[in-house]
């Protein structure tokens, strides 16, 4: 199995910055497609950024674009989410996850791995 645990979670004014890290152990393939999703209780868990398995291709939710950068370092098995200009509407528990083919997706059904979440909270 594959073990993800973020990290980097917190609370944060409106305008700030925050960089969540998700670490990767166990059986994990560098040809997976990771991402990044958010959840607030009540609703649907969305998708915000995904990543394809060798850092080409990068896709956002409308919502992040410009604010939000997802990279990944391969040699450490580290997923980032760089987040700036964070607003409230941010607030929500952040998941990493990965999925074993190599194209990048928004599409949670398809993601077998899942962390257990950090918090995020702007105000």
């Amino acid at each position: 199995d594959v073990q993800l645990v973020e990290s980097g979670g917190g609370s944060v004014q409106t305008g700030g910055s925050l960089k969540l890290p998700c670490a990767a152990t166990g059986n994990f393939n560098r040809m997976n497609s990771m991402g990044w999703f958010r959840q607030i209780p009540g609703k649907e868990r969305e998708g915000v950024a995904a990543i394809d398995s060798d850092s080409t291709t990068t896709i956002y939710a409308d919502s992040v674009k410009g604010r939000f950068t997802i990279s990944k370092d391969n040699a450490k098995d580290t997923l980032y989410l760089q987040m700036n200009s964070l607003k409230p509407e941010d607030t929500a528990t952040y998941f990493c996850a990965a999925r074993s083919t190599v194209c990048p997706t928004l599409d949670r059904s398809s993601f077998l791995f899942w962390g257990q979440g950090t918090q995020v909270t702007v105000s």
